[in-house]
Parts: C-alpha cells; structure tokens; sequence
C-alpha cells in the first residue's frame, strides 16, 4: 500500500523558515510529478508548488521567491523549505505525488495526511 508522510510542520513566527518533508513508502514502480498544496482555515485547498521527475518547479506568485520545493529521487522523499513565513501561510500542508503502481499501469493521484503549518504574527 502507498503511503504519503508528511513531517516538519509547525509554529514559527512571522519571518520565520520552516522546511516539511514528504516520503513515499510501499511498493509503486515510479513517481511523477511531487508537489505540496495547502489548505487555510475556512478555505479551499490551494497549489503551493510543484515538481517534475526532472525538476522543473512551479509556484503561484503568492509564495514565489519565498518557497522552494525540491526531490530527492533517490530517497523518494519531497521537500517543500518556506522563508520569510507570513501569518497568511498558515494552513495543513497536504503533499501530493502521481505514482504508478506498475510498468503498465498509469498514474494516479496519492495525497498524504497533512502537516500543520502555523505562522504567528
């Protein structure tokens, strides 16, 4: 069974850096794209960053420049490292990855539990 844990989450104050971590655990036979969205109280859940297999990143403008994400293909581990925290970054951080299950099977979407990101002000 795949699994998607996310770890690194946290309160930090305005300014302040955080890095959350996602690992792919169980028997799959290759990942896609990675990428992190986040859900802010009361709201939708929303895009924060994705990656490509080879690396190819992309952000919405509300944390470009702020946000990094990035792979480790070995490791099948996702990283997303978030400076200069505002307190409208607060949300569960959800990490998502397409996974294929075998050679000839396609992709689908995993999501993992979530991980709590609070800025204070």
């Amino acid at each position: 069974q795949v699994q998607l844990v996310e770890s690194g989450g946290g309160l930090v104050q305005a300014g302040g850096s955080l890095r959350v971590s996602c690992a792919a655990s169980g028997r799959f036979f290759s990942i896609n794209a990675m990428g992190w969205y986040r859900q802010p109280p009361g709201k939708q859940r929303e895009l924060v960053a994705t990656i490509t297999s080879g690396g190819t990143t992309n952000y919405p403008d509300s944390v470009n420049g702020r946000f990094t994400i990035s792979r480790d293909n070995a490791k099948n581990t996702a990283y997303l490292q978030m400076n200069s925290l505002k307190p409208e970054d607060t949300a569960v951080y959800y990490c998502n990855a397409e996974i294929r299950l075998s050679r000839t099977g396609g992709y689908r979407d995993y999501w993992g539990q979530g991980t709590q990101v609070t800025v204070s002000s």
